[in-house]
């Protein structure tokens, strides 16, 4: 077994309004940051996982997003794998 190293980023689906980004948005611009747009927030989530390859890593990172890190239903997200 081999472990990996899995950087996850989840973000809202670009059809949901980020509510937390645009509130962002809005304090910057307050506080004179006009050339600041379309501010996103996410979550951003490491772990290891021991796995026979980096194929059979991916998977069960993939797995794991989809059930439980992330919520598929309004969250997509991408997973950077390296060997740890």
């Amino acid at each position: 077994m081999t472990n990996y190293r899995a950087a996850i980023r989840i973000q809202l689906r670009k059809q949901i309004l980020d509510v937390q980004g645009k509130t962002v948005e809005h304090a910057l611009h307050s506080l004179a940051f006009q050339n600041i747009s379309d501010v996103h927030i996410g979550k951003y989530v490491e772990l290891t996982v021991a796995a026979a390859s980096k194929d059979a890593a991916l998977e069960q990172v993939t797995e794991a997003c989809s059930k439980l890190i992330a919520n598929p239903i309004m969250e997509d997200f991408h997973i950077d794998l390296t060997e740890a």
